[in-house]
């Protein structure tokens, strides 16, 4: 499935992501889907499409993994997106803001 350029798969992806954000092992033990449903309608954090939005337009390529975190206070979205080239690219956003916080590659 590409992460872009593919305008029909990118609702699947948006759908498969947002499995993932509500299936408490992708979310680690600290938070569970109760607990990010409640995050996400208190204005807490933001919709994953949102961030999945914001992370096509930095990088294109096929999605790999996309989970949210608590990480020094704060809850973060991790996306790795897979580009052309072969590079595995993480993707971290301020899951309040959707602000990009860092971005890396591995070759």
């Amino acid at each position: 499935m590409m992460f872009n350029r593919k305008p029909a798969a990118f609702p699947a992806c948006l759908l498969f992501i947002g499995a993932m954000v509500f299936t408490p092992c992708a979310l680690g033990d600290s938070l569970d889907h109760d607990s990010v449903k409640r995050l996400r309608d208190e204005g807490r954090i933001l919709p994953m499409f949102e961030v999945m939005r914001r992370a096509e337009r930095i990088q294109p390529g096929q999605l790999l993994e996309a989970e949210l975190e608590r990480e020094d206070g704060r809850y973060v979205y991790e996306i790795r997106i897979l580009d052309p080239a072969g590079r595995v690219h993480e993707l971290e956003f301020d899951a309040a803001s959707g602000v990009l916080i860092e971005s890396s590659y591995d070759d």
